[in-house]
């Protein structure tokens, strides 16, 4: 099946793939072979991607390349890769193993995952140890659920996919530490942590970079040549990510949201809105209970590069 497209950016040279997952399924979730996911989960460009994906290695050769850390490949081992992140694989050779895709949508009932999957993703491979055997065996469960649709799947899925994350943050060894960050990246994280925490959203570009202690400009060419987008466009994602949370978790009204979102004025919020998503957020609150999810709709709107 192919569930990611390339998209068009303002930097030919480094491609998006969005998620987009085809009929039958509803959900933002893709699980499936290198061969079934389609000929991008191999690919051999830099690119980045507007969702999350998880690649259990089971056999190959070559390496994986993550925001320019390059590592050989030593199966069994994970590889993580998370929104923003630049990665490829590099001179592979009979590479197969299983590949999830996924949104933020698809976590909001384990919030603390987000924070996880960003620890995860700080090394290009997660060796596995002792827990290979688990690991392995709860992917093809996943995709049997994935597969069949039985009554009650998409609980499953939610539920393995928390599992997974754990099991993979026990598996992680003294050498599988963070490597040693570049300024760009340590700029990044540091500015993507401040955006992230409690009222982070409410925050401008300015006063963040005066927080860090860099100019406006200065932060704005390192966390740009780190993650590919902007210090503006960090903060919209993380605006319409703390939308999505606030409007499927409580009970908040519209206006009450916008605010907690950073947004003044309800009407401007219930645009922005639906520009990143596709949908109004009342839509939204109406869709994410039933797990529903229109195929034509990007799983993660990205929205433009701006200041």
């Amino acid at each position: 099946m192919d569930v990611r497209r390339t998209t068009p950016r303002t930097a030919p040279d480094l491609p998006l793939h969005r998620l987009q997952v085809p009929l039958p399924h509803l959900l933002p979730f893709a699980i499936g072979s290198f061969d079934a996911i389609g000929p991008l989960s191999r690919a051999n460009f830099p690119h980045r991607h507007s969702f999350y994906e998880i690649v259990l290695v089971t056999g190959g050769r070559g390496a994986h390349v993550l925001d320019l850390v390059h590592r050989p490949l030593a199966p069994p081992q994970l590889c993580v890769i998370t929104p923003g992140q630049v990665h490829h694989w590099a001179d592979t050779e009979g590479l197969t193993g299983r590949v999830v895709l996924f949104n933020e949508d698809f976590l909001l009932g384990h919030p603390q995952d987000l924070a996880a999957l960003r620890a995860l993703a700080t090394r290009p491979g997660i060796g596995l140890g002792e827990q290979a055997g688990a690991v392995a065996g709860l992917l093809a469960d996943m995709e049997q659920e994935y597969l069949t649709m039985a009554p009650g799947y998409q609980g499953v899925l939610r539920a393995s996919l928390h599992i997974l994350i754990v099991r993979a943050l026990r598996a992680r060894t003294p050498d599988d530490r963070p490597a040693v960050p570049t300024r760009p990246a340590e700029l990044a994280a540091a500015f993507t942590r401040l955006i992230a925490r409690p009222g982070g959203v409410r925050h401008s570009v300015a006063s963040t970079a005066q927080e860090l202690g860099v100019s406006p400009g200065h932060l704005q060419t390192l966390v740009k040549q780190a993650t590919g987008r902007t210090p503006g466009g960090l903060i919209r994602r993380q605006q319409t990510l703390e939308a999505k949370r606030l409007l499927a978790c409580t009970d908040l009204t519209i206006r009450q949201v916008a605010k907690e979102s950073g947004f003044a004025d309800p009407a401007y919020f219930c645009r922005f809105f639906r520009r990143e998503t596709g949908m109004t957020p009342g839509e939204f609150r109406s869709r994410v209970d039933g797990n529903h999810h229109d195929p034509r709709i990007m799983s993660i709107a990205v929205a433009p590069d701006g200041p």
